[in-house]
């Protein structure tokens, strides 16, 4: 997959834009759509990219609105 080593410049973490934007799923496709988020992470990489990241989860930890 073209681009996916892009994904080791940045640590790991306890999720990330590809978490919260793309369901969780187990085809080429679906690792291809969340290799895409995290390009656009590692692209646009900010504090307040970050922060909404941090919102969105705990968003979706304390009041359930994840899918």
């Amino acid at each position: 997959m073209p681009y996916y080593n892009h994904r080791h410049n940045v640590k790991p973490g306890l999720t990330g834009w590809a978490q919260l934007k793309y369901p969780y799923g187990c085809g080429k496709e679906d690792a291809i759509e969340k290799l895409k988020f995290d390009l656009y992470y590692i692209k646009h990489r900010s504090f307040i990219l970050d922060l909404l990241i941090l919102v969105r989860t705990s968003e979706i930890v304390l009041f359930g609105k994840g899918r």
